[in-house]
């Protein structure tokens, strides 16, 4: 890794908060890389456990930083503003590079098309035990990087991203009033920016499901994803296409939000969600329904996980969802 005495190329920032289990493969991770121009941030937001103990080991060859827990947006803007290097690369404290030459890669992308501002990968989901679910290649189906793609699909993952400094300046970095969900946000703002982004299309890093993973608060999540498109589409400035297109993502997000209820065991919730998607679905009652059925088989895939739909077409809140949009229809 680089020394402190020079200014590397690329600063790779990791926010941790509790995570002694994990943090050390994931700073192991980026040692391990082939590009060497680089330094390490670790940002401590508050941990009360022995995660700093974890991060002992490595206090030679990183920087370690502790601040007052105050959310993931908070500790990644601290870790740029201590950032030396004009490329800043993200990592989540229980996620891990697996493609060593991963930074070599994203900066030689920067290198041969200068007018890029991000460069993004695929991923590995694992589970607790680091078994593979899935693996993540959203440009087979999203080949752009684009407002429109990135507000229809939302394909990120913090740990794949390299951007520029200069870029995440000019955004004033991540919305602290997002406790989850300021990824999206900060793309969509750079995409409106004019930030231009692209695929180096190789899975380079895993992400980890395990019980105490932010994504796993399902309530607050649907909160976050809801905030952000709510922020977005109350600017001034979006281009009129984007503002038309506002009810089919409204639709296919809180499609995809009901399913993560379902998939989190918050039936109930699943119930309100998908009944609000239904005032902005493009379908009739009966195709809408046929939708969610293989929207919630597509999403369920896409975490390796095998869907029943047996089980699921005979939850008891699933036939109200049914029983919902049905009345509504006959109603009219």
């Amino acid at each position: 890794m680089s020394t402190a005495s020079r200014k590397p190329i690329v600063s790779v920032i990791i926010p941790v908060y509790n995570s002694p289990d994990y943090v050390g493969q994931a700073v192991e991770s980026v040692l391990s890389q082939t590009y060497r121009d680089c330094e390490i941030i670790v940002v401590d937001d508050g941990s009360t456990d022995n995660t700093c103990t974890a991060l002992q080991p490595y206090l030679d060859r990183i920087q370690y930083v502790y601040q007052d827990n105050q959310g993931s947006a908070a500790a990644r803007n601290r870790g740029i503003c201590e950032a030396k290097g004009e490329l800043i690369a993200f990592l989540d404290a229980d996620d891990f590079f697996i493609l060593p030459e991963k930074l070599a890669a994203q900066v030689a992308c920067f290198d041969a098309q200068p007018s890029l501002g991000s460069i993004h990968t695929g991923w590995r989901i694992i589970n607790q035990r680091g078994e593979t679910l899935s693996e993540v290649e959203p440009w087979h189906k999203i080949p752009e990087l684009n407002l429109e793609t990135w507000l229809r699909w939302k394909p990120i993952r913090t740990s794949s991203i390299m951007i520029r400094r200069i870029w995440l300046e000019r955004a004033e970095g991540f919305d602290v009033q997002l406790r989850q969900s300021h990824d999206v946000d900060l793309v969509l703002r750079l995409a409106l920016m004019g930030c231009e982004a692209a695929w180096l299309p190789q899975v380079t890093v895993c992400y980890r499901l395990h019980d105490r993973n932010t994504m796993r608060n399902a309530l607050k999540q649907a909160e976050c994803v809801q905030a952000v498109l709510n922020k977005f589409f109350s600017r001034s400035d979006l281009p009129e296409r984007i503002r038309q297109i506002e009810p089919q993502v409204r639709y296919s997000t809180l499609v995809w939000i009901a399913w993560y209820q379902y998939y989190t065991g918050h039936y109930s919730r699943m119930v309100k969600y998908l009944q609000e998607s239904f005032s902005y679905t493009p379908y009739s009652a009966m195709e809408t329904i046929s939708d969610w059925s293989i929207c919630f088989r597509t999403f369920s895939s896409d975490r390796g996980y095998r869907h029943d739909t047996y089980s699921l077409s005979n939850l008891p809140e699933w036939k109200q969802a049914i029983r919902y949009v049905l009345n509504l229809t006959a109603a009219v």
